[in-house]
């Protein structure tokens, strides 16, 4: 019996067209057979917001992204696990909590000596489409924070995964050959990663006509990188605009349910590796040609709270595959979906910059809880020599930054954070320790302490010798926590190599304390209902 005759109409309850077999489609003298269930393409940007036609934002021009959004489904309170790539791409892919899964440590569990699999029997999304006779590939990078076979993920091409993932799917001409079987894929676009974009017929947009958020020093370079972001997004469109054209040729645009959506935040400080709105709050559009009307039917635009991880289940849901009892994601589109009442992220160790921190937000607050206030937010990390940095840091140390813009240098951390969306949508007042709010704040705790007990949460699980040595082994010098310090001390006789004797970088700010030699708070305060 053929896949698609088991495929129930129940399954599919959404949608008026459930059909339970092949369709044919004429193109002039030629006939071809086009499978009726979805195909399913992830649009997966990097670093990007939503600063686009779509999202009323018309400082450049995204024509494509907004018809694209006004011919399907554009959810504006969509927040990512994470507020870094490959632990929001783990997240995804598994569909699980990084946390959950131990999955939360930036670039991390990938050499020979501190691999990690996933649990036996574990299956992917992409491995879920296979079994459901689907061909699945990737184009761009997998970045993911677990070991794996790729052919078992991606069954459409083969690639080879390296630092970054694979990037082998330039001569992969996917919507031609795949075009007369169902497909689950991603394209990997690099969003607001582009640079030189002029040569690439991008209009060059003039940084002295910005504002930049109160939080932001107003120095060139930040007036510069806010302009380049800018420039990114006409570049998504245009990207966009090619990827649409190959479907149309290939007679593939109708049946095809389209995932656009980005991993996280900008690049700039306090988006991206925060937890803050700009570095979790990501843009996301759903659009299906042939089920355009009941995609539709809670509204063309939708505001409900929204978790990354439901992008998971509900590309399963719409191809008719059961969601695993263990995926954190829900169907957005199905009929009990009224949106979360709350959504987490997480913040671990990002690069060699050692943290960790936990957001839940709700539909008017955001709270954040700072699991080492001891440690500064501007703690060394990987942007640290970029002009915005360093323009940034000397305004700092002159004393000309406003209190909201000095914050970020501050030498240790609040403990919680809460933020009153409505009326401090950039979140620079925070009301932790605001009575007025205590009731309000004590329901997030609440909701965060049981988020980590019932998930399993491994953030608080100190990294193993082998994990710091990896940290080293991809950034060296760079590195200068506690941790890759310790590492040194006791490895000394083995770390050292010719010409490598001394470590010149290895010099904490002077604004900042040393974190303590404990790092990792004990496992029995993180359940607590509540704390001093």
């Amino acid at each position: 019996m053929m896949w698609s005759k088991l495929i129930s109409c129940a399954a599919l309850a959404l949608l008026s067209a459930c059909v339970n077999q092949e369709a044919t489609t004429v193109s002039g003298d030629n006939k071809r057979v086009v499978p009726s269930r979805p195909n399913i393409l992830w649009i997966y940007m990097e670093d990007q917001n939503a600063w686009n036609n779509a999202w009323g934002d018309y400082t450049v021009q995204t024509p494509n992204i907004k018809k694209l959004a006004d011919s399907g489904v554009r959810f504006t309170n969509v927040h990512q696990p994470a507020a870094v790539c490959s632990a929001t791409r783990s997240a995804l892919i598994t569909g699980q909590y990084q946390t959950s899964l131990g999955l939360h440590q930036h670039r991390s569990n990938r050499s020979s000596y501190n691999g990690k699999f996933l649990p036996q029997g574990y299956k992917t999304v992409p491995e879920l489409f296979v079994d459901a006779g689907y061909k699945t590939f990737n184009i761009g990078k997998d970045d993911y924070n677990f070991k794996y076979d790729r052919s078992r993920l991606y069954n459409a091409h083969s690639g080879i995964k390296g630092f970054q993932g694979a990037h082998d799917g330039e001569k992969f001409d996917w919507a031609a050959e795949l075009k007369n079987t169902p497909f689950f894929g991603q394209i990997q676009l690099q969003g607001g990663k582009h640079n030189k974009m002029q040569a690439k017929g991008v209009p060059k947009v003039d940084p002295s006509k910005l504002t930049l958020p109160p939080y932001y020093a107003n120095t060139p370079a930040t007036l510069k990188e806010w302009a380049r972001h800018y420039e990114t997004q006409v570049m998504s469109d245009i990207e966009l605009e090619h990827i649409l054209a190959q479907l149309k040729a290939n007679g593939l645009l109708e049946n095809t349910a389209i995932f656009w959506f980005s991993d996280h935040g900008m690049g700039l400080l306090r988006h991206k590796q925060e937890l803050y709105e700009d570095g979790v709050k990501v843009p996301l559009i759903v659009n299906w040609p042939q089920q355009k009307q009941q995609l539709a039917s809670k509204g063309a635009v939708r505001s409900e709270l929204v978790s990354g991880l439901d992008i998971p289940a509900t590309s399963l849901a719409l191809a008719g595959i059961p969601i695993p009892k263990h995926f954190d994601g829900k169907n957005i589109f199905a009929n009990s979906f009224v949106g979360r009442n709350h959504v987490i992220s997480a913040k671990d160790r990002m690069d060699y910059t050692f943290d960790r921190a936990r957001t839940v937000r709700t539909e008017n607050y955001r709270y954040i809880r700072q699991f080492h206030p001891e440690l500064s937010r501007s703690q060394p990390q990987y942007r640290d020599k970029k002009r915005y940095s360093t323009e940034y840091r000397a305004l700092f140390e002159q004393g000309k930054l406003t209190p909201a813009q000095a914050q970020y240098f501050a030498k240790t951390k609040p403990q919680e954070e809460l933020y009153d969306l409505r009326n401090d949508p950039h979140q620079i007042n925070n009301l932790a320790e605001n009575m007025h709010y205590k009731e309000v704040l004590l329901t997030h705790r609440q909701l965060l302490n049981r988020w980590i007990s019932a998930t399993g949460d491994q953030g608080a699980l100190p990294e193993s010798d082998t994990a710091i040595k990896e940290t080293l082994d991809l950034w060296g010098k760079d590195c200068v926590s506690v941790q890759c310090e310790n590492y040194r001390k006791r490895h000394a006789d083995t770390l050292h190599l010719p010409g490598d004797e001394v470590y010149p970088a290895l010099v904490w700010p002077e604004h900042m304390p040393k974190p303590q030699d404990s790092y990792y708070q004990p496992m029995e305060n993180i359940y607590r209902e509540s704390f001093q």
